[in-house]
């Protein structure tokens, strides 16, 4: 699972990610490229219509509404499906990437064997969709090195892992 969050778990506001990061954006898309992603309506929505879908991945948008038109992506009803769907098309040594929103990257926090969290230095007050808890199962494997951005956040790159067994998504 890769997503990045401002203090607090502050993962979106309004729909969007309340700040601009162009080196999350540059690590996000170094991350899961070539891999599949899967997200929920509102991320798929969220993201500029010239990036849907997100090139050089597989994009799965999973949603409750059947008829929903997600075009380039392959509509899905539940992170299960999606899962199982991939368990088939993939090999064992493969990446899937859960990349949001706050609602999926819960769900789906049983299945994953790695997290890859920005943290960001910033405060949002007026956040309304936040990250999943990071449980006492994770281990922080890569702490990162705190960084600068060109707009001036502060940010860091982590990795945790879970030793408890998993399927394959990340």
């Amino acid at each position: 699972m890769i997503w990045a969050q401002a203090r607090g778990g502050a993962i979106g506001r309004n729909g969007e990610m309340p700040w601009r990061l162009p080196e999350d954006a540059a690590f996000f898309k170094e991350q899961t490229l070539g891999a599949p992603v899967i997200m929920g309506r509102g991320t798929w929505e969220s993201l500029p219509a010239r990036f849907r879908p997100l090139p050089g991945r597989e994009n799965f948008v999973v949603t409750r509404t059947p008829e929903y038109d997600a075009p380039g992506a392959t509509v899905m009803p539940s992170l299960e499906t999606a899962l199982e769907t991939l368990e088939g098309a993939t090999g064992a040594e493969d990446r899937v990437w859960i990349m949001g929103g706050g609602q999926l990257y819960r769900a789906a926090m049983r299945y994953a064997e790695e997290l890859v969290v920005t943290r960001i230095g910033l405060d949002v007050p007026d956040a309304d969709t936040f990250a999943p808890e990071i449980g006492p199962e994770w281990t922080l494997v890569d702490p990162g090195t705190l960084e600068t951005s060109r707009t001036g956040l502060e940010y860091r790159f982590e990795r945790w892992r879970t030793g408890a067994p998993r399927e394959n998504v990340r």
